[in-house]
């Protein structure tokens, strides 16, 4: 039979596809392996699955034998609520809790856990579902995961630090204010080129540009009050940005994650911003056994339809988390260039150990030379980068493993 092979695409440049780990969720750490099952069912005597909302919480049980879940009913999202409908069912310690990730977050998660709880926050997007179903209820999405949770096959997600959230949600807020302040920016550019005076220049918001706009004048006052105003908008959330940055710096020195921060800001393309958020959004690097499995988790790697003798890698597989691979696929655009020690790099490093150093050195030397070489096969562009930022963030894990972290 004739083998049929897909177009050459960037996820054929780098061998990452044969191996790699499931993405999104933790690596297989989070599946529970058939020895680990046998001895919780030892001990664990009902596995609880509860469905949360912001304004209820639907509870259902699945004894440890081969008895149909039944559902419990639904209580107030409280965890006095929960601990009182759970309580005919056994010891805090021989009880299994899950439910799904979520905007509830990980606060019911934390409270289960101090109150001797087994709790677990399960990947959505991991869960088993028939294609065949078309019903869905509080109901009978709790009858489901007890179920699944009973036999094993669940996914579980990492709960992170509350600390290590605390500088995540303030990373987040900044990017927010970043998005808020290019809206703004573009609103007024808008507003301008509608009325022929369009903004022109490589930096219009540096202060030959605000020079020019503060000479600016229409000859209806409601225009002149609309250009104000959307001025003033562009002054705010770039003061809000700068606000939020500063914030992120301060807390950054007591962080226990600061020494792993300095040292992937050694990377080029890697400053101190970009260290941040990929350290606030994907934690302790070591989780991961191998680059791969990183690579998976970060949505990095190609996805893959085939079947018998025709195989076939499309596009990436974009899952896991968005704002970890949009800064990196960023700094990768810094290796077009050839290898070498700049000004700020230079300064990035003080204080960092040879290996560390060492690693970024062979970043440079490896993903340059990559680079040019994709590039004389007459790939597109942005394939080429995102082969790079999947190898670069391999870099990452391997600086990560030089970096003692505080508990």
């Amino acid at each position: 039979m004739k083998v049929i092979r897909a177009k050459r695409s960037a996820s054929r440049t780098v061998d990452c596809a044969g191996n790699r780990a499931e993405p999104h969720a933790e690596a297989p750490r989070g599946a529970l392996s058939a020895k680990r099952r046998q001895t919780m069912h030892e001990s664990i005597t009902a596995y609880v699955r509860l469905d949360v909302h912001k304004d209820s919480i639907a509870v259902a049980v699945a004894g440890n034998d081969r008895e149909v879940p039944h559902f419990v009913g639904t209580v107030r999202p409280d965890v006095k609520q929960v601990r009182k409908a759970l309580s005919r069912y056994g010891s805090p310690s021989s009880l299994q809790v899950v439910y799904e990730a979520g905007p509830c977050g990980y606060t019911l998660a934390r409270q289960l856990l101090a109150d001797g709880f087994g709790c677990q926050v399960i990947a959505a997007s991991r869960i088993t579902r028939s294609p065949t179903e078309r019903i869905k209820t509080d109901r009978r999405d709790a009858l489901t995961l007890a179920r699944l949770a009973r036999s094993g096959d669940l996914i579980a997600v990492r709960i992170p630090d509350e600390r290590d959230e605390a500088v995540r949600d303030l990373s987040r807020a900044r990017q927010d204010a970043v998005r808020a302040c290019l809206k703004a920016r573009q609103q007024l550019k808008a507003f301008l080129l509608r009325h022929g005076r369009p903004l022109r220049g490589s930096k219009p918001w540096s202060a030959t540009g605000e020079l020019y706009l503060s000479k600016i004048s229409f000859a209806h006052p409601a225009q002149n009050i609309a250009f104000a105003d959307y001025r003033q908008a562009v002054l705010d959330t770039h003061a809000r940005v700068e606000r939020l940055t500063e914030a992120l710096r301060a807390q950054c020195e007591n962080w226990r994650m600061q020494p792993l921060v300095s040292a992937l800001a050694c990377l080029r393309g890697v400053d101190f911003l970009t260290a941040l958020i990929l350290v606030a959004e994907i934690g302790d690097f070591t989780r991961f056994a191998h680059p791969k499995e990183l690579m998976g988790y970060l949505g990095l790697v190609p996805s893959e339809y085939s079947t018998g003798e025709r195989h076939h890698r499309g596009d990436i597989t974009k899952t896991g988390n968005a704002h970890a691979r949009r800064v990196l696929v960023e700094a990768a655009w810094n290796y077009r260039f050839p290898a070498r020690l700049s000004h700020k790099i230079t300064r990035r490093q003080e204080g960092q150990s040879k290996p560390v150093r060492d690693i970024a050195w062979k970043a440079q030397l490896r993903l340059g030379h990559r680079y040019r070489r994709l590039q004389s096969r007459k790939l597109h562009q942005n394939k080429i980068i995102i082969a790079i930022a999947r190898e670069l963030s391999g870099f990452l894990w391997d600086i990560a493993r030089q970096v003692p972290l505080a508990a």
